[in-house]
């Protein structure tokens, strides 16, 4: 399970399954670049780690809006710069909104196609040169049960983790033989996370049985959720696999969601 002398990139690193990843990572020993929009919660989240007996060198905040090309390059350049060679991107950042087609909420279809689509695409144009170019690396791209079946209000964000399946899939076949893996991953209801607490359409929220402005998983039952730890170690079962082994894709479901 060491991950010493690893160099790790995880965006949506600022709360819920991005900060569960980028945590577990660092405790298997990599240094690791926080990537979110909110800069000074990544600086408390580094701070908490730090204070728990983490090296601060380890630890690199660097602000990122996953949609905008450049900043995408800058994470990769500045983490490259400053930790060294990158060997695993965790694509995290993600959005979920419930929403009625019917309602035509455009501004939530944006946003959703912006970070889900455009942010993890993004990812894979800032880093795939490099890995190809040094032999080896790892993209994990946290992807949802959604890109295996299609969940009624859910049109959207299931065609943008659609396009994660496809995109993952496609790039991996490209990279054989590169030394270049690809992984994703696809919860299912996880608890405890900020994903869906922006939600505006009311009505779609009131059929899903979703609270507006609360955190998933309000209401549900234990085994109908899993911790954002549970995700965590997915990924790391995935970044820890022998060299010749390539975990393709994890689907992991509370043991009772329907």
């Amino acid at each position: 399970m060491s991950l010493s002398g690893k160099v790790c990139i995880v965006t949506g690193a600022s709360s819920g399954i991005g900060e569960a990843i980028a945590t577990g990572l660092i405790s298997c020993g990599a240094s690791v670049a926080l990537a979110a929009r909110r800069g000074p919660v990544l600086e408390e989240l580094k701070a908490k780690l730090v204070a728990g007996g983490v090296e601060e060198a380890r630890i690199l905040c660097v602000p990122t809006d996953v949609a905008v090309r450049a900043d995408m390059e800058n994470l990769v350049a500045t983490a490259e710069t400053t930790l060294g060679p990158v060997d695993i991107l965790v694509n995290c950042a993600g959005v979920m909104y419930f929403t009625l087609m019917k309602n035509a909420n455009l501004d939530e279809w944006d946003r959703t196609i912006d970070v889900n689509i455009k942010g993890v695409t993004n990812g894979f144009g800032a880093i795939i040169p490099r890995f190809v170019a040094q032999g080896k690396g790892h993209i994990v791209t946290i992807s949802s049960d959604a890109g295996r079946r299609i969940f009624p209000s859910l049109a959207v964000y299931c065609a943008s983790k659609t396009y994660v399946e496809v995109l993952s899939e496609g790039t991996r076949r490209e990279l054989v033989g590169t030394g270049v893996k690809v992984t994703t991953i696809q919860p299912g209801d996880v608890g405890g996370t900020e994903l869906i607490m922006k939600n505006s359409d009311k009505e779609a929220a009131d059929k899903m049985g979703v609270v507006i402005g609360a955190p998933v998983g309000e209401g549900f039952e234990r085994n109908q959720l899993l911790d954002t730890k549970d995700v965590a170690d997915a990924v790391i079962y995935a970044v820890t696999a022998p060299a010749h082994v390539s975990v393709n894709e994890i689907l992991i479901e509370p043991r009772d969601q329907e």
